[in-house]
């Protein structure tokens, strides 16, 4: 992924995305850890009001937030103000500033609709070019992703580069048949795979190895964002347990879970995919260090399908009383 000015004068934009919960804030993270991007004006979209992923980046030179839609349809307008208003403060003197702009999308993103939408804007045409895509895959839900999401079909085929992101939690015999998978769906994209954002080397070329069946796409209800107020101040021993109950019965519908709850440790960035549950890391308690909006404490983030917004506000209140 070639980093750097264009010969061109045009600004580079690097866009990352992949189905929610892929890993890409992990990944973005280790990047500017070793370097890479660090002189990069990054964008993080949330479809969510309350913006989480953002605190995962603190080694980013400039780190802005684009929350409450998401970037390929109802955040579009942001997106591109944003870009426009980037583009502005980069030029004349200030040309050179950075080396280009790095686009962290929401895991309910399309990067092709992206793309397609800043190519046929007349100022950004001019003014940036969509360098790479790159797409990340978990390894231990993609194979459901795409067997049951469009989105998630979508993504991959819009990638030049994919990464296999949690390798090491993949069913036995599951990742040369996502590789095969992959390569079905978009043969010209690098593919490559990577733990905790370092790439790793694995049995990822596919060849000889079964594609996964991709059965034609049903219908599907929309998968939303949902705000759970928890309150700011302990209750984490009944949060940790609801939250544990209602992805053991609807695990299937929510699908990513992310917010910052205080318990008795500190600050706690929690977060989960489907049924698993990532070991809660701890912030700091100083919001200088974190990168972009301080974090809301005591909010909790729920996306997902078919979920009743007042029932679950009803059940969280019963058992958190």
């Amino acid at each position: 992924m070639a980093e750097g000015l264009r010969g061109d004068g045009r600004l580079a934009l690097t866009v990352v995305g992949g189905f929610l919960g892929a890993g890409k804030s992990t990944w973005l993270r280790h990047q500017l850890h070793v370097g890479r991007f660090s002189r990069h004006h990054i964008l993080v979209n949330e479809a969510a009001l309350t913006p989480v992923d953002n605190l995962l980046l603190g080694g980013a030179a400039k780190v802005e937030v684009l929350a409450g839609g998401c970037a390929c349809c109802e955040g579009l307008p942001a997106l591109i103000a944003a870009l426009r208003r980037i583009c502005d403060d980069t030029t004349g003197a200030r040309a050179g500033a950075i080396d280009g702009i790095l686009l962290e999308t929401s895991g309910l993103a399309d990067p092709g609709a992206i793309a397609a939408a800043l190519a046929a804007d007349q100022v950004l045409a001019r003014r940036l070019v969509v360098e790479r895509v790159v797409v990340l895959v978990d390894a231990l839900h993609g194979a459901a992703q795409l067997a049951a999401e469009p989105l998630a079909r979508a993504q991959v085929e819009a990638a030049d580069d994919l990464i296999v992101t949690k390798p090491f939690l993949a069913a036995p015999g599951m990742l040369p048949r996502l590789a095969a998978t992959l390569r079905g769906l978009n043969p010209a994209a690098a593919l490559v795979a990577a733990d905790l954002g370092e790439e790793i080397h694995l049995p990822m070329t596919g060849e000889g190895a079964e594609p996964l069946p991709l059965p034609p796409l049903a219908a599907t209800t929309p998968i939303r964002p949902y705000r759970l107020n928890v309150g700011a101040e302990g209750g984490w021993v009944a949060l940790s347990t609801w939250l544990s109950a209602l992805l053991q019965a609807r695990g299937d519908d929510v699908v990513r879970v992310k917010g910052v709850v205080r318990a008795p440790a500190g600050r706690l960035l929690l977060q989960s995919v489907r049924r698993v549950v990532q070991a809660p890391e701890i912030l700091p308690e100083g919001d200088d260090t974190l990168a972009g909006p301080a974090p809301e404490e005591g909010v909790v983030v729920l996306i997902g399908r078919n979920i009743d917004a007042d029932l679950l506000e009803r059940s969280w209140r019963r058992f958190g009383a």
